[in-house]
């Protein structure tokens, strides 16, 4: 069984305040196949240009991610560049380049679509998830969609009519605030439930996670990094190995359970994703380092 991911492919200029690298591979869809696929099958639906990095669809292809569903069109990609400031939590956007990312029109591939479980929509404009929920149909089990406050603020009918129609919402603390407008993040998730979605995660960066659902509440705290050297795309490998796990389970309807372990091991995919540029850690993450980091994870969230 394998996770769908839609969203955005980019080119990434990163620059911290410890060194700065460009052409990276980037995009909320990359991330999140890369770290999905880290479980098992996955494939990746978006569009880049024809400048996209060769390099950057062989790392894909490596990853046994169906590739099928990229569109390759005679623009630019999507580029974003950014700066970190010596506070992580600090970004500064310094460019950004939608290109062909502005007109582009979502195609699940017939071959993604005959044995997809989850159905990630990773951050993208509330219409291209439409679209993808319309292609795939009754075939994925379970639905996943990431948003951001731009599209809370310029297309929040379309955000809405999406909440209906998803199994879980996945926001950060602030842009929870935003959509229902108040300064207490466990109201705003609450209330997010209340417009459709089964279950709602809320991203605290490095405070971790919540997750709101019927059965309960969970909370789970980011893994601990001595140091950090990018965490962009952090949020996007959490959400890809929250659902690529969940497709390990072989199941078509998940309890709350299932999405707490899940949780925990999106956490520990995000912590390998900011320990270096784009998707370096999780191009060489073995099984056995996972593990070892789980293990860890497992005692510091235990007592008695």
């Amino acid at each position: 069984m394998s996770v769908l991911v839609s969203g955005s492919i980019a080119i990434d200029n990163v620059k911290t305040q410890k060194a700065s690298e460009e052409n990276l591979l980037g995009g909320s869809a990359s991330y999140a196949a890369i770290a999905a696929s880290f479980y098992g099958p996955a494939g990746i639906v978006g569009v880049v240009g024809h400048d996209f990095p060769e390099v950057h669809l062989d790392l894909l292809k490596s990853k046994n991610i169906n590739l099928e569903g990229i569109e390759v069109s005679e623009g630019e990609t999507f580029r974003w560049s950014g700066e970190y400031m010596e506070d992580m939590n600090d970004r500064e956007t310094l460019e950004v380049a939608l290109n062909v990312l502005e007109s582009w029109q979502p195609a699940v591939a017939d071959s993604q679509k005959e044995s997809v479980a989850i159905n990630l929509l990773a951050n993208a404009h509330p219409l291209n998830q439409h679209a993808v929920i319309d292609q795939v149909g009754d075939k994925a089990s379970f639905t996943i969609a990431d948003t951001m406050d731009l599209w809370i603020q310029i297309s929040r009918d379309e955000l809405e009519s999406l909440l209906k129609r998803i199994d879980l919402l996945v926001l950060n603390d602030s842009e929870a605030k935003l959509m229902m407008d108040t300064s207490n993040i466990v109201a705003a998730g609450k209330q997010l439930r209340e417009m459709g979605p089964k279950y709602v995660i809320v991203k605290k960066g490095e405070h971790g996670a919540m997750l709101f659902g019927e059965e309960g509440f969970f909370t789970c705290p980011a893994f601990p990094l001595d140091d950090v050297f990018d965490p962009t795309g952090a949020g996007d490998s959490f959400i890809g190995g929250f659902a690529g796990y969940l497709a390990t389970l072989g199941k078509t309807e998940f309890d709350f359970a299932d999405l707490t372990s899940a949780i925990a091991r999106g956490t520990i995919l995000a912590s390998f994703t900011c320990e270096s540029f784009s998707t370096h850690a999780l191009d060489s993450l073995t099984h056995e380092a996972f593990d070892e980091r789980l293990t860890k994870f497992r005692e510091y969230c235990t007592f008695a």
